[in-house]
């Protein structure tokens, strides 16, 4: 049973509960699972009347069924016999990611900072599997780390239009595990399916895994899974492997087993390049005075200067404004004057350390004194009195109105134990760059 009808049998059984059973019989008793393509289930329905049918009456509530299972989206396809037979034989596929046509090699600026890690990208793409197994990339955020994830699975796409390549940040990883975990255990061989029957396994931002037992365990096995059948495995992080002082010594030895390869902030020449080419992606031709001044004053990430030129783009559609260094000026103000305007909100510093601590935010902020409760409020503070511009009264006021002189000590019991506890560094140090990242 391949997993595609794994799934629509569980999927039954679910319905089941919600549907009469005269009603499955009837309606769907010829139904066949043909394929599973990313968060697509193909199903082929024989007869037309009853594929209108159950488009018509059902199809939402089949839909909502694999939801419950998965906790995520999927979407059904009713196929007739005919489309079924050229989805089974690799006639059709679904386009790999939409919306991310633009992630490709050819699109992807290089410089000297970003060099080694495209050309190791490339190499794998078009030798997956063979070349540089696993391959790690690793950088500061905004760096093109997930450009070169897509662009991976483009060309193997290309190469391999019947290849199945996966793609799943860490963070989505974890959740879908412990959602499993709480309440459908018995769908864990489902889970393992998902990520182990792949041809390419691409995972972004992998340092969130680290502390976290059951997903180390999860990822372990589907490494050797992989790697033991020669497919593909790249992963992205913040950071390189040994850094990760939280990680299992067996993942982080099997990290290391291909290529590290690293991405540091474009030099002036690439940023230059990366405003220009972008500008030209948007139908634009910038003035060389004000691709120097845009490169010369966002220097860190890319993502920024992206948001730079769509600035500048919208102001020249919009208020017909002429492109001159003026106005850029005039577009960077929020990124130019003061670092303060675009600092992260409480209310994201507080979901974030919620969902690392698996509590809710009202949890932190109230007045519970469990162990783990009050080592993520007191992280919590640490991290907003660090990372944005909020006094220690407007701290303890969103901390269900505490007095100043506890937001002291919740702060000052965490630089105490950053002093003795290595682990602790990790998780602000997690936790920080995963509030910058959904920032940004």
């Amino acid at each position: 049973m391949n997993a595609a009808q794994e799934i629509w049998k569980k999927t039954l059984l679910v319905l089941s509960d919600a549907l009469t059973a005269t009603t499955i019989r009837t309606w769907f008793d010829d139904v066949t699972a043909v394929a599973l393509d990313g968060d697509d289930l193909i199903l082929c329905v024989p007869e037309d009347f009853k594929r209108d049918i159950i488009r018509q009456r059902y199809q939402e509530e089949v839909e909502k069924a694999l939801g419950e299972l998965f906790s995520q989206k999927f979407t059904v396809q009713l196929v007739d016999e005919a489309t079924a037979q050229r989805w089974q034989s690799g006639e059709i596929k679904k386009p790999f990611m939409p919306g991310t046509e633009e992630y490709v090699f050819d699109k992807f600026v290089v410089g000297s900072s970003n060099r080694f890690a495209y050309n190791a990208a490339r190499k794998v793409a078009e030798n997956p599997g063979l070349s540089y197994n696993p391959l790690f990339i690793y950088g500061a955020s905004g760096l093109g780390k997930t450009h070169l994830l897509y662009a991976i699975a483009h060309t193997v796409h290309d190469l391999h239009p019947d290849w199945r390549i996966l793609y799943v940040k860490s963070e989505s990883f974890v959740n879908e595990l412990i959602e499993i975990l709480r309440s459908q255990e018995k769908y864990m061989d489902v889970f393992r399916r998902k990520y182990r029957e792949v041809d390419v396994f691409l995972m972004d931002d992998v340092q969130f895994i680290a502390g976290k037992n059951a997903s180390e365990e999860e990822l372990f096995h589907t490494f050797n899974a992989l790697h033991e059948r020669k497919k593909q495995i790249v992963f992205t992080s913040d950071r390189p492997p040994q850094e990760m002082l939280r990680l299992e010594e067996r993942l982080k030895t099997r990290f290391e087993w291909g290529l590290a390869a690293d991405i540091q902030p474009p030099d002036y020449e690439t940023r230059v390049a990366i405003v220009k080419n972008k500008a030209i992606a948007r139908g634009i031709q910038l003035p060389d005075s004000v691709l120097q001044y845009v490169a010369e004053n966002i220097t860190s990430n890319v993502r920024q200067i992206e948001g730079t030129v769509s600035k500048l783009v919208a102001m020249h559609e919009l208020e017909g404004v002429q492109i001159n260094v003026d106005n850029v000026i005039r577009a960077l103000r929020d990124m130019l004057s003061t670092k303060n305007e675009f600092l992260p909100s409480p209310d994201l510093i507080i979901s974030e350390t919620a969902q690392f601590y698996d509590l809710d935010a009202e949890s932190i902020k109230g007045q519970g004194q469990n162990k783990n409760t009050s080592s993520a409020r007191n992280v919590a503070m640490y991290l907003i009195r660090n990372m944005t511009d909020l006094s220690l009264q407007e701290i303890g006021a969103i901390f269900n109105n505490r007095h100043y002189s506890t937001v002291i000590s919740s702060i000052k019991r965490v630089e105490k134990l950053l002093k003795e506890d290595p682990d602790l560094g990790e998780i602000i140090r997690d936790l920080k760059s995963s509030i910058n990242g959904k920032f940004e």
